[in-house]
């Protein structure tokens, strides 16, 4: 599948930071939030790293403001791309809506050229607790969340040799929808330049929803551990890991755990980059008869206020 739609959020990217510098007198906003605590956007385009959510909210705005960014992330990986953009907006530093768009290829083996899409509407909620201010205890900030996938189907099966294949229930997942549930808390140990976070999902989604949910060795919730460790190089720049492990509910597919390594980096308040060495296992090998892990660089980038 082509991806002309995600040329728009490069733009945004590329262009809006700048623009944002005065987002202030603009939008009455006030960037109260410190470097690096508005959580960038992950996969699913929570606020997070690059593959598990934080209990941070999206956006520099303080309990009395609010806050928003647009982003763009490519993923490059062996036999495979990836391609996610989207904007999320975060309130009074409680509740955050995001949307993200899923745009994947298969660029190598015999399923070269075999195409999917998904939309991810996620909102999250911060329960108790502040990661920052809260250094006098030892109480975690603390949010819950739900990421709904719309799967859009498969694309150019017929062209290599999955005639009549459009969706992935046609490849054994239940359902080509779903929602993912997650309780997600987030500590930042400012003495230690630490951030600490813990992550448990429950969810059906074969390899993040792109191949759908449920399939013929499970059709029910896994709950699933996640976990992040950071390490503050300076005020704008950290050092981190994630490990997100997943269920394995299609026989056509040997999904396994995904972790990253990752360096964030923010420049100004209002644009941030991610870059990350990604290992998400093995892919449709079943299918494809090639049985390696799928890793290689994750870059992204993202502006907002």
């Amino acid at each position: 599948m082509k991806c002309s739609r995600a040329w728009w959020a490069v733009a945004i990217c590329a262009c809006l930071g700048p623009q944002l510098a005065t987002a202030d007198n603009l939008f009455g906003t006030d960037e109260g939030k410190l470097l690096l605590t508005a959580g960038f956007n992950d996969l699913e385009g929570s606020g997070g790293g690059g593959l598990v959510p934080l209990a941070f909210i999206s956006g520099y705005g303080s309990s009395d403001s609010w806050g928003a960014n647009a982003h763009f992330t490519d993923i490059q990986l062996k036999d495979y791309q990836l391609r996610a953009f989207g904007a999320a907006a975060g309130a009074f530093d409680r509740v955050e809506v995001s949307y993200t768009r899923h745009e994947f290829n298969i660029t190598g083996t015999a399923l070269d050229g075999l195409g999917a899409a998904q939309d991810i509407v996620g909102v999250k909620v911060k329960l108790v607790g502040d990661a920052v201010y809260g250094q006098d205890s030892w109480i975690p900030q603390v949010a819950v969340g739900a990421e709904y996938h719309k799967n859009e189907g498969l694309t150019n099966g017929d062209a290599v040799g999955l005639a009549g294949v459009v969706n992935p229930k046609q490849l054994g997942a239940a359902a080509e929808h779903g929602t993912d549930y997650y309780i997600a808390a987030t500590k930042v140990f400012l003495a230690q330049s630490l951030v600490v976070n813990a992550v448990l999902r429950a969810t059906k989604a074969n390899e993040f929803g792109l191949l759908g949910f449920g399939g013929n060795l499970k059709n029910t919730y896994s709950y699933k551990p996640e976990g992040t460790v950071a390490y503050l190089l300076t005020r704008r720049l950290a050092l981190g890991s994630e490990v997100r492990t997943r269920p394995h509910n299609l026989s056509v597919d040997d999904e396994t755990t995904a972790y990253d390594v990752f360096l964030a980096w923010a420049p100004t308040k209002n644009v941030s980059l991610v870059a990350a060495y990604l290992n998400i296992g093995g892919v449709l090998g079943p299918v494809t008869g090639v049985n390696r892990h799928q890793d290689g660089p994750y870059l992204s980038v993202q502006a907002g206020f």
